[in-house]
């Protein structure tokens, strides 16, 4: 564990009390605060009175008095829709609202030299980069640990040491709140719409994930310039420190003269002052597949470099690279017909690049419908060969599909993959890529991805 440093001697609240919260109320006991803590739930209040922790609910009137801040987990809402009673509370008290990445910022270097920290966010992809960085770290040699939105909470890790790297996956949720955020290296990976009701709106979840750039920023950027966003977010820090400490990614070839690392028709290609110092065919790499995919593995790549990795090195652990489960993980194949589960694909823009990743697919589709409409989706319908939709709202969502492919209502998992598994032909793909959350049928987009696998598994 990570103790929190700063805050000895004082009474700091904790609101929310699962992983993240549980965790942050006992670095920061470890670190000699008193803690307070409270949760809506009456299970997270039990557990974190087991663990002797006083509870008491911080909405009420005077139950921030004496305190010195508020840390709150990602899931609760600190502003929209609407701010959370104890959040607004804090506000009335003059009491600092942070979260768990705030505070591990703030204890880095508490305790003799700090460990590198490559921070990375994104709307796609960012789970994929950081497994993948942490991956090519791990096979070249490099003490790296995983944590944030992926693997293990940050303050739950075991103290680094100065030689260390840890490699954070931070979502919005993260990012939108933490009072520091100061890592050598941040990736910012590409940007859609998603999580538009949390964050008022597109513009301000960009300024949601533009936070990791400017609250103390980072020594090094890599900034995927696919879309407007990136690039604007590229040339202002080119004003701010320097185009030399900028990695420009993209899967376009590019005209600016700086550092960048392209992907175009499968080859990925890192250029520096004009001149191409690396190149690496990925089209043949079985974790990467997919123009999405190499994207993010130039993403990596340049993280990599920005630590001083040599491409040799990262080459190797690019193609060592396993894949992550739920995201275009092949689960099977039989037959001459490939099973990917691609659960993680909950939002359009997701799907879509799943979509293009394969040229004959058996779609399995659907779930709880986000705003927005299934348009960027339609370029990629002639890779269909057939949706089968789920979800409790199946037939309301194959119609908002539209006219171009041909679908089929299955509404649960067993009935879709029996279905697309029986109409398959060789060289079909079985996709699932839901565009949609989980949380209608399944808890999580994992156990949605578990029960696809299962029902392959239970094919044979």
């Amino acid at each position: 564990m990570i103790p929190v440093r700063g805050y000895d001697g004082t009474t700091v609240a904790v609101l929310g009390l699962g992983r993240t919260g549980l965790t942050a109320a006992r670095a920061l006991r470890a670190g000699g605060a008193e803690v307070i803590a409270w949760d809506d739930g009456a299970q997270g209040r039990d557990a974190a009175a087991a663990e002797g922790f006083e509870t008491r609910d911080l909405a009420k009137p005077g139950a921030l008095d004496g305190v010195a801040a508020l840390i709150t987990s990602p899931g609760i809402p600190h502003l929209y829709p609407q701010p959370h009673p104890a959040i607004a509370a804090a506000w009335e008290a003059g009491v600092a609202v942070d979260n768990d990445i705030g505070l591990f910022f703030r204890s880095l270097g508490w305790e003799g030299a700090a460990p590198r920290v490559v921070a990375i966010t994104g709307s796609n992809g960012k789970s994929t980069t950081s497994a993948l960085l942490h991956h090519v770290l791990d096979q070249a040699g490099r003490q790296a640990h995983l944590a944030g939105n992926i693997g293990r909470g940050v303050l739950d890790l075991d103290r680094p040491g100065p030689d260390d790297v840890i490699v954070l996956e931070l979502s919005s949720y993260q990012t939108e709140l933490a009072r520091s955020l100061t890592p050598d290296v941040a990736v910012f990976t590409n940007l859609s719409p998603d999580h538009l009701d949390r964050h008022g709106g597109f513009g301000g979840y960009f300024a949601a994930k533009r936070r990791l750039f400017a609250e103390g920023g980072p020594d090094r950027a890599v900034i995927g310039v696919d879309e407007n966003e990136g690039r604007f977010l590229a040339t202002q820090l080119q004003d701010a420190v320097g185009d030399d400490r900028i990695i420009r990614v993209s899967t376009a070839k590019l005209a600016t003269p700086g550092w960048q690392v392209t992907a175009r028709k499968g080859w990925l290609a890192e250029m520096r002052k004009g001149r191409q110092v690396a190149s690496v065919d990925l089209r043949d790499i079985p974790g990467l597949p997919g123009r999405h995919n190499h994207q993010n593995a130039c993403c990596a790549w340049a993280a990599a470099r920005a630590l001083g990795l040599a491409p040799r090195e990262i080459e190797a652990g690019l193609r060592s690279y396993p894949g992550l489960p739920h995201r275009s993980q092949v689960v099977a194949t039989r037959g001459g017909v490939t099973f990917v589960n691609d659960s993680k694909a909950t939002n359009v823009d997701a799907a879509a690049q799943a979509l293009a990743a394969f040229p004959r697919i058996r779609w399995i589709v659907g779930g709880l419908q986000k705003e927005g409409s299934f348009e960027a989706l339609h370029p990629h319908y002639a890779h269909i060969a057939k949706a089968y939709v789920i979800g409790r709202e199946a037939a309301a969502f194959a119609v908002a599909l539209g006219q171009g492919i041909a679908t089929e209502v299955c509404t649960d998992m067993a009935s879709a993959v029996a279905r697309a598994a029986a109409e398959a032909e060789p060289g079909d793909t079985v996709l699932l890529a839901p565009a949609a959350a989980s949380f209608d049928q399944y808890d999580s987009f994992e156990r949605r991805g578990e029960d696809f696998a299962a029902q392959v598994a239970a094919l044979a």
